[in-house]
């Protein structure tokens, strides 16, 4: 009598779920490298902005001798300010083609006395903590 040997095609169970478990491990490890890349780019893109904007501020204040006051605000970049000191030699075309917003969605947060300014982002949550990017400038 011939014995018969069936021949076995294909992967067990235990083999399928051993490779999903490997390919969930590597998926959340991607993931996670993906995840702080972003966070460094945004922040990265956030220093840009403010080094821009604080080299439009110096143009600004060699100019006219002050900087924007917090009610002129960081408009006064892109068109000269209509209220508060109005500057004598305001830059034709202004100092900055366009105010950016943080990569979080809002505006960078600007006050100033005119002899001196905070510039900012406030960094992902949105308020004041330890994780603003600050690029003040005190006299």
């Amino acid at each position: 009598m011939k014995s018969r040997r069936y021949k076995q095609d294909g992967f067990t169970l235990i083999e399928i779920m051993v490779v999903i478990l490997i390919l969930g491990l590597l998926a959340t490890i991607v993931v996670q490298s993906l995840r702080g890349a972003a966070d460094k780019a945004k922040k990265t893109k956030a220093m840009a902005d403010l080094a821009e904007i604080k080299t439009a501020l110096d143009r600004y204040y060699l100019d006219n001798g002050y900087y924007p006051t917090g009610d002129q605000g960081l408009n006064a970049l892109v068109s000269p300010p209509t209220n508060g000191r109005v500057p004598a030699n305001y830059e034709n075309g202004g100092y900055i083609e366009r105010l950016p917003q943080d990569p979080w969605g809002t505006a960078y947060f600007y006050q100033s006395d005119g002899n001196s300014y905070v510039l900012k982002s406030l960094g992902p949550d949105g308020v004041e903590s330890a994780d603003d990017i600050d690029v003040s400038q005190a006299q």
